[in-house]
């Protein structure tokens, strides 16, 4: 099923920053639904981006209908924002993010959630612990638990392209920039995803969905039973929401998950402004 895309007055705009300019797009809340809050979406890594990006607008309109303020950010090197993806550095995307969460929570002043996808959610679930003001709330689409797991995976595109999967060895991490399926990925950068892991539990609520394959029962990877386990016995807040669905971040085709665009919006706390 298709979800035929409405045009609410989504605000394109270039937000300055120390090195160049990010590119956002910014979804105001519905003017005849009252205030619930509002939301950062932090973007998948490499390809990941566009292939979500289809999802990403559904939702945050979504979002705005529902009386959500919602801004989406290119980071530093992605999308339409300055700078080359070899330039792309994780405390430069860190810094991004703090900009974003200033402009958002000044221009709707309401409480303020990160929504993160992919590595974008362990890159949320780390900016959580400085974000001022503290975030009321953190949502978490199909997340990256170990930075360096989701990099081995990633490399693994270099080695599919050179041998057509024959290796079964360990991809090697870049030791200088190298070119992985495309993307010219830094050995700084490679290092810092390396280094993230969703280990400490978070200073918020978290709303945890996660997509198994349609034709399986829905559940939750053993990873992430483990991890949120670890957060709830540590004193975190979680809901996990385990639904069927298409990887659409990662199909050749540009796919829709119109019941975990349901499931978000219902798993957010019900409250006004």
């Amino acid at each position: 099923m298709s979800i035929r895309l409405q045009r609410p007055h989504a605000e394109p705009f270039f937000l300055p920053a120390d090195v160049g300019e990010r590119f956002c797009l910014y979804h105001p809340p519905h003017p005849d639904v009252p205030l619930r809050g509002s939301v950062l979406y932090v973007h998948p890594f490499a390809e990941e981006l566009n292939r979500s990006r289809r999802m990403a607008a559904l939702q945050a309109r979504a979002y705005a209908r529902a009386g959500y303020g919602v801004l989406q950010l290119d980071l530093y090197g992605c999308g339409d924002s300055s700078g080359d993806f070899a330039e792309a550095r994780w405390h430069l995307w860190l810094a991004d993010l703090a900009l974003g969460w200033r402009w958002l929570t000044q221009h709707c002043p309401a409480p303020a959630y990160l929504w993160g996808l992919r590595l974008g959610a362990l890159l949320a679930l780390q900016f959580a612990t400085r974000a001022r003001p503290a975030p009321a709330g953190l949502v978490m689409w199909q997340a990256v638990v170990s930075g360096r797991a989701h990099l081995h995976q990633f490399m693994r595109l270099n080695n599919a392209a050179r041998m057509l999967g024959t290796s079964q060895s360990a991809p090697s991490l870049p030791a200088k920039a190298s070119e992985v399926a495309g993307y010219m990925l830094a050995a700084e950068l490679a290092d810092a995803i390396q280094q993230a892991e969703a280990s400490s539990a978070p200073p918020c609520a978290v709303q945890w969905l996660e997509l198994s394959p349609p034709e399986q029962a829905a559940a939750l990877q053993p990873a992430s039973a483990l991890l949120l386990e670890r957060w709830e016995r540590a004193g975190a807040e979680v809901d996990a929401f385990p639904l069927p669905g298409v990887p659409f971040w990662s199909t050749p085709e540009i796919a829709e998950v119109p019941e975990l665009i349901q499931a978000t919006l219902a798993a957010m706390p019900v409250q006004t402004v």
